[in-house]
């Protein structure tokens, strides 16, 4: 008996030498879990998650940027906009651009070639569930400024060297691409493929997949600017990143959200406070606020439709915790956050 207790006896102070190492590691692990936790919480309130796979059938709209041609963190810009962002490190804002994703004919589409073209052809890449190319099937451009079209020089011999990549262009924007170096290279070895379209006119991508482009006015310098309307099986989407004041269009943007699900519209400025010191009428976006007042007397579900998108880098509705983001939501309208899926 004595020696049976004796070894029972030992046994037990050899494993309670191991219970602190046993409750250090149990807490290591627990505050690793948590903090994962933590980080993913908040990286989905400002949609930073990695791209997963959509599983379930259908066609999809998929916002891979909501930032102005420049970018944010911003060129030259010393305000506490972009300061924080350089010195944490965080790079993870890109171009506006959208993705268009129809998993039954298993074809992608990208609206909008920009600077940030290498990161969101591998993420519209990674909302697919079968295994296919990375390239998607076609590109479409809005217009000649920076942010929208001059992320074809990745498709270029320096870079991808692409097979005839299909990029849809209206006449000018086309004519601009053909007639100006690097761009017409990318067409004389073949790298792109320009398919021309036409104003109002459908362009049919699938069985389940349609988009038609709208001129709006813009600075048009070397193109003309157009927006586009997309429609799925269900729901259709109208794009609209870039725009000159609303009063300007020949078409009524009232009427025209009434047609669609959704409505992706040009929130470049919050307001006139945060260019100040530029002047204002070479850039005449429509501000947010003016936006919001002109939509206050539409019903709330059509006011709903309406997703802000196209963020200068001083625009304070990047930040989804700021008030200007709590003040757009309560007012009944939504800020486009990069990985936000729509279905159509």
């Amino acid at each position: 008996m004595k020696t049976s207790n004796t070894i029972k006896l030992t046994s037990n102070c050899r494993k309670n030498q191991f219970l602190p190492l046993w409750v250090g590691i149990q807490f290591c692990v627990m505050m690793l879990a948590w903090s994962v936790m933590v980080s993913q919480d908040q990286n989905n309130k400002s949609g930073d998650l990695l791209p997963k796979a959509i599983k379930k059938e259908g066609t999809f709209l998929i916002v891979l940027g909501t930032v102005q041609d420049a970018g944010s963190p911003h060129i030259a810009c010393k305000k506490i906009c972009c300061a924080e962002l350089y010195n944490t490190n965080d790079f993870r804002r890109k171009v506006v651009s959208l993705g268009l994703l129809d998993t039954r004919n298993k074809k992608k589409y990208l609206l909008e070639a920009t600077p940030d073209i290498t990161y969101q052809m591998k993420a519209l890449k990674r909302f697919e569930h079968n295994d296919s190319k990375e390239t998607p099937d076609g590109i479409f451009l809005t217009h000649a400024h920076i942010g929208h079209y001059t992320g074809l020089m990745y498709l270029g011999k320096e870079a991808m060297n692409a097979d005839k990549v299909k990029v849809y262009a209206m006449p000018k924007m086309k004519h601009f691409l053909e007639q100006n170096g690097p761009w017409s290279q990318l067409i004389s070895n073949h790298n792109i493929l320009i398919h021309e379209i036409t104003n109002q006119k459908e362009v049919l991508l699938t069985t389940s997949l349609k988009v038609i482009p709208v001129r709006v006015p813009h600075r048009d310098e070397y193109s003309e600017t157009v927006g586009y309307v997309i429609q799925g099986p269900k729901k259709s989407a109208l794009f609209i990143p870039d725009i000159d004041k609303w009063e300007k269009w020949n078409l009524d943007i009232t009427e025209e959200i009434k047609k669609v699900d959704y409505a992706f519209l040009d929130a470049t400025f919050f307001d006139g406070k945060e260019i100040n010191n530029r002047d204002i009428s070479q850039i005449p976006h429509p501000f947010i606020v003016e936006s919001m007042k002109k939509f206050e007397g539409m019903h709330i579900e059509e006011r709903n439709k309406i997703i802000f998108i196209h963020f200068n880098h001083t625009n304070p509705v990047l930040n989804p915790e700021s008030a200007e983001s709590k003040t757009v939501e309560k007012n009944g309208f939504r800020i486009a956050r990069r990985n936000d899926i729509f279905q159509l």
